[in-house]
This record gives structure tokens, C-alpha cells and sequence, in this order.
């Protein structure tokens, strides 16, 4: 969500879109969907307690399960917070394959995307999303009241934003997922290894800087800093602790900083405090543990940086050379080899991967990544993708697959991969890694999740893990045989690879992530690293080493040692939980769930195209306000937004109505206005006013393409318009005024392809855009003219990283009608300088970057994360005016992304200073820009 303005006007609008638009972030901290399936998708539904849960046809089992599962849980996971009923839809989402899970208001729905990560808890992966997002649920409930009232339901999601901190809204679910059973991400030590690695390191955090992130340094994340607070407060306030903040938050709604208000009356400490006091005693506890494990240094191999980086999976190339898959702040995922003198050499980036991945043998490369469907963004696939080192040649070895985690055998012919169907059925397949045609499916009769296969050296054994709520498995397959290696454990195993007759593994049994061993025939485990903070990724290398990734505070970095076996050691894992594990008294809330089959129903998409919610309050400007009803169905198919504006200026009433129709390829939509108008004229050598009100209806179709390969992307859109303008009720109008305007057509082609970009780039670094518009008048014999405008818009890196150039050449040409219309972008201050002709073309230059990253925490008021400066020469009508060679502004920008008191939106704030060419006579322009997002 995006909007620019350079007129400071508008700043209230904006606020108000802010408070209005807050939505809540998903588990895995992305905002929700608003995109469709592909209409050929066949929707059933089940009424379960006050579930209604919409799932395609070929999920009935899973369906049938959550129907069971959810109000079985549900008063138990809401127990805390007084909360043991609730009605709410609930869609089971399987055309994509990226994990996910979140509730909205507004509609109200929760929607669990049913594909499960290769790498996540020791439970079931609807379990695991089920228990998270109820905890939302009750959240929601107890909050903004689970009583249907009519249409309040953004007022309530604008009131939940403001009133709750996203660290504590999602950290009390983490607390409640972990409490409730006996997985959970508060028992997984990597997930909130990052913290304890700064703690230890002596690197301790503002409390904006651990809740909003920061562009240069390893930060905690607001799940992690929620979870830890929030068990803290389980610990010294009791079990019901949730329950008084939002009890107290709700009856005293009308405040600044209302949770952290809140939390004062009941504890003594604000927010800040409250963060600072738990900080100081995770030290504690954390420095305790570190006392009482042993631990060994390891050499890194890849070079020092100061910012975030990370050297994944690393891989002896040959006896000098590293294969890494590499990322940055600065830098977007990419291949690298790093030489011994700790130089590298990029290779070529990847798109979106789910987890970081890749497998290489016998020079050849594989990995999966995500590619979406062109149109329909709730379908994706997870393709695999090879490079071949002595042919210098890329392949996409499937296409529209759901394949995970290949891996290689050791002469590099064939691929172990998991597969997963749109029914959630699981399966191991052999693949030919020439080809990419699958040669065999091994069966999976239990149909537990499957993770990370891979080959030994003979590419006859494969080594796996299988996920069920009952934990987590490591197998061993050999000739169609299955032998269970370690049986259901709550340890994160991960990533099992062979090196002879013993398989190594990540797992965290003395409480600190480590790669450990088993002997395939004896089944006993060894530690093979002593990590101080973790040990992962193990790869063999030809002189009885290990390679892989060892952490420290700016992320995972390359070490190697020679493979020695040690006793597993003492599990010294500090588990923040268990006061609200001990407060709950539930064990696992997943046992004994009832077995009942509930009658299941046809969804019809057409039946359920309208669902109401909200009125909001709509500002246009300072003039212009008024009321809106909403509706958005739950299949995000058709958006309907109605309502009435009035007019301060003209003390008239606009009625609107607009409509949106997204299940078929093309988008359609309608606008129709009923509002009333003002001009001015001259007459008889006097201006004067006219009024009239007018109907006018649009008409639009839209053809919105975008797709991916590797790390370059792509779109294209294709719009078509047309409307109609009746008028009426005119008042003190010329004779010759038009009555009528018919159907004038718009067309619309744009095309946009950008290289994958890092959170440190402001702009593209290198990207292409190019849109074509032309207007005209075919139908309509009192209004002539047209308008054909041409844009482009070309990024190029800059001098430096996260540098970028932009040139810009643009070219309109208009006649009759649209003479004076602008179409094409214009220089820097174009609306506050007096045009001394028609605009028929522009060029601009535009070089930003940025030039620091200050985390600062400038009270409650604001968290700045960096600041960046631009310089721009724009000119206008070249070969037209006379000032050739001169431009038309030219001037500096500065802007800041910060976080506003203590919100979560990021907030971009700017100053821009516009010189005009001096033929203008002109003083110089300042400009402010205001611009959000999520």
C-alpha cells in the first residue's frame, strides 16, 4: 500500500488512511492476502460450532479434521481470556506454496495456508496454525467484543492497531502455541537465537530498535521480543495477565499509548521499561547458561562484515574454493564462491525461496524457489532449478510443481525431492536431474509431513525427516524399507546427511542448536559441534572435515573442523514457557480431539459475492467528507463500496458506488458518481459561477499479468476504459454547455521488470517501465481531441550499493478536449510553477541513496531507521521552449523511514527543494512528501 503526495494538505487524509487501514501481521509476519484462486477451484464448506470453514473439494479429510479440532480447542486456548465462544470463517488455502496463517477483520475471517514449510515445529502444521491463530482469535473477541454489531469491523481493526503493540499481539500467541503443547517456537532455541547472540556479545538493544527492526544490524523481531516479554509477565503477574491489559485497554479505550498506559497501571513499567527490565533479565538467565555449557571457537572462513550477512548452506567447491548461497542487508540472495584469501566471486541471484536451499554435486547445482501464477496470486508452485558449471547453462526442471527441498546424488543424475498434492498428500520422489521427469514415488501410507531428503553416496539410502503431531521422525529408506532412526522427538531435527554409515543432523539436545551423528546400525548419537550460539548445515568435505554455517551476531558464517564425536552433553536450554505451561495445566491440547463427520455443503461462489462489514468515515480533503459502506466477499472475488460525501465548499452531497468483480482473468469494475460540480467562466467580460450535478458511470477492465524467474521479475497490465456523463440541474450555465459526455476511450499498457531488491535499496537498482496511454473521442461528435502519451522510466545501479539512477524520457501529444491534460510525469514542482506552453515531453534524472542508519529512538515519538538524500535535473519541452539545454528544476531531496509513535507502519517523510530555472523568476520550491507502508 502506497501513496505520495507533495502537498502537505494532505496530511490529514493520510493519517486518517493509516488508523483506518492498520491490519494485524500473519504468523510469519506478512500482511493478509487479497488475492484470488483460479475460478475452476470447487469450494465446500462445513459449520462447526462457530466455525464456518470454506475449503476446496479435495481437502474434505483435512477439512473434516480442523472441523473437529477447532471448537474443541478453542475454549481452552481463549481460557485465559475469559473468551469460550467465537463465530468467525475460516478458509483452508492449498493453491500456494508458501506457508502462512492469519486473521483480519474487516472481513472478519482467518484463512490457514494448508502447505507447510520445510522447516517449522515438531507438530502438525495445521495444529500448529490452528492454536496460533485462535489465540488472534480471542484476542480479537476480547478486544472489540465477539457481538455481531452492524458494519463496525475496520473501526474495530483501526481500534485493535492502535490499541495493541504487533510485539504483544503476536507474542502472546507464541506464549499460548507453547503453553498449550509440547512443541511451540518458545522451545526452539534458533528461533530466538539472534537475541541471545547480542545479549551474549555484550550488544544490548533500544526497545524501538528490538520491536521495528533495523536496516544494518541482526535484531531480535517483534515475535521474539513478544514472546519473551509477555512470558515474563506470565511469570511475575499470574495467568490472567492478557486478560486485565486488554480488559483495561477496553474500558479506557481514549488514550495516548493505551497499552503501554495499560501496562504501567498494572505493573509499574511502560512499554520502554517493561522491555528494558526483561532485557536485563534475559542477560541474566542467559549468561547462566552460557556458565554451564561448554562451547568451542571456530575460525570463520568468508570475510568480516559489520552488517547483517549471512553464508548459507556452505559446500567445498574444490580444496581452495566455498559454494554459498549468500544474503545481505545489502545484497538480495545470490550465489558465491569464497576463496581462501576470504575473497569472493558472485555467481547469479534466485528468486523467493521458503528456506534457504540448494544441493551440489559432481558440478551440478540444484535448488527450489517460488514462482506464482500469472494472474491468480494465491496459486504458486515451488520449481526446481538447475546449473550446470562446465555448460555454463540454466534449466527449469519442472514446471507448475509443488517439489521441496532436491537434493542430489553424488554423481549429480538424480534428485530426492518432497512433493506435496493440493490434497496435502506427502511423498518422496526420484527425479532425473537431466531431464527433470519424475522416475519414482515412494509411498507414504501414514502421510506424515515430509522434510529434506537426501542421498547417500551410493544414491541407494536416503535419509529424511517426517513431521506428526506426535514430533519428529528420522528415517532411513533402503530398497522400498523404512527404518525409524529417531522416533517422534520434540528436537527441530533438520537437514540429514550421510557421511558413511552415520547420518548427521541438526537437533538441539544440549539446548543450544548443534549437528550431531547417529550410527545407522546402533542408533547412538554423538555431538559433532560445540557451537556457542549454533551449529548448522553440515556438508563432508575429501579430508575428514565438515564445512558449516556457525553463528555469531551479524548472522550464519562458514567454519570447518575435523569430525570428532563427543558425548551428546547436558541440555541447558532456558525455557521462558514453563510458568504459563504450569499455569494452564492443558498438556497438549491436540489429545483426545473427537472423531465425529460433519455434513459438508457446496460453497457457491455465486450465492456469496456481497459480505458486508464496515462504514468508515472517508476524508477526500479538506473539503470533502463523508461515510462509506464496504464490503469485500471471503473469497477476495468482488469488492463493493458504496456511500455519500458531502461537499463543504459546494454544501451539496456526492453518492458513489463502486464495484469489482476479480474471479475471471480479466478484472472488472464499475464506478458510478452522482455528485455535483462547479466552474467558473467568462461572460461578458465578467467571470462567472456555474453548478450543475451529474451522473457519471466508468467502466474498466484490467488485465493484470506479473510473474518471476530467478531473481528478475516481471508485469504486465492492460487496461481498457470507457464512461458516460450526464448532466443536469444546471444553474447559471453557458448555452453552449455539453450536457452529455459519450463514452470516451482509455487505454492503458504498462510494462515493468525490476531485478529482486534488498531492504537497504530505495530504488531499483536496475529496472525497466514502459507504459503507453492513449484517450479519445470516438463515439462523441461534440468533443474532439485525443491524447497519446509515452513513458519510460530506466534504473540503473549507482556509484555505490543501494545507489540508483533513474532517467526518465516522456513524450505526449494533445489535441481538442485533452489539450491541456498531463498524462506523463513532470518535473519537480510542476503545480506551483506557471507553464509557459502546452506540456509535450519531459526528461528527468533522478540519483538517490542513502547515507546513514541511525536507529535512533527519538523518545515515544519516532524510530528512525535510515536517511536518504537525492539530487534531480529535470527539463521539460525540449526542442519546444527555448531554454534548450536548461532544465526546468533541479534541486536536492532528503528523506527518512521511521517509525511514528511507536506504530508499526513504516513512515517515509521527505523535504525536497525545487530551484527553478531563472527565466521563471521564480524562487525556490519546497516540497514535503508523506508516504506509509506495511
Amino acid at each position: 500500500m502506497h501513496s505520495n503526495k507533495t502537498n502537505i494538505v494532505l496530511f490529514i487524509r493520510h493519517l486518517t488512511t493509516i488508523i483506518l487501514s492498520f491490519v494485524s501481521l500473519s504468523v510469519f509476519g506478512q500482511i493478509f492476502s487479497t488475492a484470488q484462486n483460479p475460478l475452476s477451484v470447487r469450494w465446500n464448506y462445513i459449520q462447526s460450532g462457530g466455525f464456518k470453514i470454506i475449503y476446496p473439494q479435495e481437502m474434505e479429510k483435512e477439512a473434516q479434521r480442523m472441523a473437529n479440532t477447532l471448537p474443541f480447542i478453542y475454549p481452552k486456548i481463549g481460557l485465559d481470556l475469559r473468551q469460550q465462544n467465537t463465530s468467525i470463517p475460516l478458509l483452508l488455502q492449498n493453491r500456494g506454496t508458501i506457508a502462512n496463517g492469519f486473521v483480519q477483520l474487516g472481513p472478519k475471517k482467518s484463512e490457514f495456508y494448508t502447505t507447510p514449510p520445510q522447516y517449522f515445529d515438531s507438530q502438525d502444521w495445521l495444529n500448529n496454525l490452528a492454536v496460533h491463530e485462535l489465540r488472534h482469535i480471542a484476542q480479537f473477541d476480547k478486544l472489540t467484543g465477539s457481538q455481531r454489531r452492524p458494519f463496525p469491523e475496520l473501526v474495530y481493526f483501526a481500534y485493535f492497531g492502535a490499541g495493541l503493540p504487533t510485539w504483544f499481539f503476536e507474542g502472546d500467541a507464541v506464549v499460548n502455541e507453547t503453553a498449550l503443547t509440547q512443541s511451540g517456537r518458545g522451545r526452539q532455541p534458533n528461533w530466538i537465537m539472534p537475541f541471545r547472540t547480542s545479549i551474549l556479545e555484550g550488544k544490548k538493544f533500544s526497545y524501538s530498535k528490538a520491536y521495528f527492526g533495523s536496516n544494518r544490524d541482526v535484531t531480535p523481531g517483534y515475535y521474539q521480543t513478544g514472546y519473551l516479554m509477555v512470558a515474563d509477565m506470565r511469570e511475575r503477574y499470574g495467568q490472567f495477565i492478557s486478560d486485565s491489559l486488554l480488559a483495561d485497554i477496553r474500558k479506557r479505550p481514549l488514550r495516548i499509548y493505551p497499552f503501554s498506559q495499560s501496562l504501567k497501571k498494572i505493573t509499574g513499567k511502560n512499554t520502554r521499561k517493561y522491555f528494558l527490565s526483561t532485557q536485563e533479565k534475559l542477560t541474566e538467565d542467559w549468561k547462566k547458561q552460557d556458565e554451564k555449557t561448554s562451547k568451542d571457537e571456530y575460525e570463520n572462513l568468508n570475510k568480516k562484515t559489520s552488517l547483517a550477512t549471512n553464508y548459507f548452506l556452505p559446500v567445498r567447491f574444490n580444496k581452495t574454493k566455498i559454494l554459498a548461497l549468500k544474503e545481505s542487508t545489502q545484497d538480495a540472495r545470490y550465489f558465491v564462491i569464497v576463496n581462501e584469501d576470504k575473497s569472493e566471486q558472485k555467481l547469479f541471484g534466485i528468486g523467493y525461496q521458503e528456506q534457504p536451499w540448494f544441493s551440489y554435486k559432481n558440478d551440478v547445482l540444484v535448488w527450489d524457489e517460488i514462482r506464482y501464477d500469472p494472474r491468480y496470486k494465491q496459486r504458486s508452485y515451488s520449481v526446481i532449478c538447475s546449473y550446470n558449471f562446465n555448460t555454463k547453462k540454466f534449466k527449469r526442471l519442472s514446471s507448475q510443481s509443488r517439489l521441496f527441498s532436491p537434493s542430489l546424488s553424488s554423481d549429480g543424475k538424480k534428485i530426492v525431492a518432497a512433493k506435496v498434492e493440493l490434497n496435502n498428500q506427502f511423498n518422496l520422489v526420484e527425479i532425473d536431474a537431466s531431464s527433470g521427469k519424475i522416475l519414482k514415488t515412494y509411498s507414504n501410507t501414514e502421510n506424515e509431513i515430509l522434510q529434506t531428503p537426501s542421498f547417500d553416496k551410493t544414491g541407494n539410502r536416503i535419509a529424511y525427516i517426517s513431521v506428526s503431531e506426535n514430533g519428529k521422525n528420522l528415517w532411513l529408506l533402503e530398497d522400498e524399507k523404512k527404518t525409524q532412526l529417531i522416533s517422534n522427538s520434540r528436537q527441530q531435527l533438520s537437514r540429514p546427511i550421510f557421511i558413511g554409515d552415520k547420518i548427521l543432523f541438526n537437533a538441539h539436545f544440549n539446548g543450544i542448536d548443534n549437528i550431531y551423528s547417529i550410527d545407522i546400525n546402533s542408533k547412538k548419537i554423538n555431538a559433532l559441534s560445540n557451537s556457542k550460539y549454533g551449529a548448522f548445515n553440515p556438508t563432508e568435505t575429501d579430508n575428514e572435515k565438515i564445512i558449516f554455517n556457525d553463528y555469531n551476531i551479524n548472522g550464519y558464517e562458514i567454519a570447518e573442523k575435523a569430525i570428532t564425536e563427543n558425548p551428546v552433553g547436558e541440555n541447558t536450554f532456558v525455557d521462558f514457557s514453563a510458568a504459563a505451561e504450569k499455569q494452564e495445566r492443558a498438556g497438549n491440547v491436540f489429545e483426545n480431539i473427537p472423531d465425529s463427520v460433519f455434513q459438508s455443503k457446496r460453497f457457491r461462489q455465486g450465492l456469496n459475492l456481497f459480505s458486508f462489514h464496515s462504514i468508515i468515515p472517508v476524508i477526500d480533503n479538506e473539503y470533502v467528507f463523508g461515510l462509506e459502506l464496504q464490503s469485500n466477499n471471503l473469497l477476495n472475488t468482488m469488492d463493493f463500496y458504496t456511500g455519500a460525501k458531502y461537499h463543504r465548499d459546494l454544501k451539496r452531497f456526492e453518492y458513489t458506488a463502486d464495484i469489482s468483480y476479480k474471479a475471471l482473468y480479466p478484472v472488472f469494475s464499475v464506478l458510478y458518481r452522482n455528485r455535483p460540480k462547479r466552474t467558473f467562466y467568462r461572460a461578458k467580460n465578467a467571470i462567472q459561477q456555474g453548478d450543475w450535478r451529474e451522473n457519471f458511470i466508468k467502466l474498466n477492465a484490467s488485465v493484470p499479468l506479473s510473474f518471476n524467474a530467478r531473481n528478475q521479475n516481471y508485469s504486465f497490465t492492460l487496461n481498457a476504459a470507457t464512461s458516460f456523463t450526464q448532466r443536469y440541474l444546471a444553474e447559471n450555465m453557458p448555452t453552449n454547455f455539453i450536457r452529455e459526455l459519450k463514452f470516451p476511450m482509455e487505454y492503458n499498457f504498462t510494462f515493468n521488470h525490476s531485478v529482486r531488491t534488498t531492504e537497504r535499496d530505495i530504488a531499483p537498482r536496475w529496472a525497466q517501465i514502459l507504459r503507453a496511454t492513449y484517450n479519445h473521442q470516438p463515439f462523441d461528435k461534440n468533443l474532439t481531441g485525443e491524447i497519446l502519451a509515452l513513458e519510460s522510466f530506466l534504473y540503473f545501479p549507482g556509484l555505490a550499493k543501494n545507489h540508483s539512477f533513474l532517467a526518465s524520457f516522456n513524450y505526449q501529444k494533445a489535441s481538442g478536449a485533452n489539450q491541456y491534460a498531463t498524462e506523463i510525469a513532470t518535473v519537480y514542482g510542476y503545480n506551483n510553477i506557471l507553464a509557459k506552453s502546452k506540456l509535450q515531453n519531459s526528461m528527468l534524472f533522478n540519483y538517490r541513496f542513502p547515507f546513514a542508519f541511525p536507529d535512533w529512538e527519538l523518545s515515544s515519538l519516532a524510530y528512525v531507521r535510515n536517511v536518504r538524500a537525492g539530487l534531480f535535473c529535470h527539463y521539460e519541452n525540449i526542442g519546444v521552449d527555448s531554454n534548450i539545454g536548461q532544465p526546468k528544476t533541479y534541486g536536492v531531496e532528503l528523506n527518512s523511514s521511521l517509525n511514528l509513535l511507536r506504530y508499526q507502519p513504516v513512515v517515509d517523510v521527505g523535504a525536497r527543494l525545487v530551484f527553478v530555472n531563472k527565466i521563471y523568476n521564480q524562487n525556490p520550491i519546497l516540497e514535503f512528501s508523506f508516504n506509509y507502508s506495511f
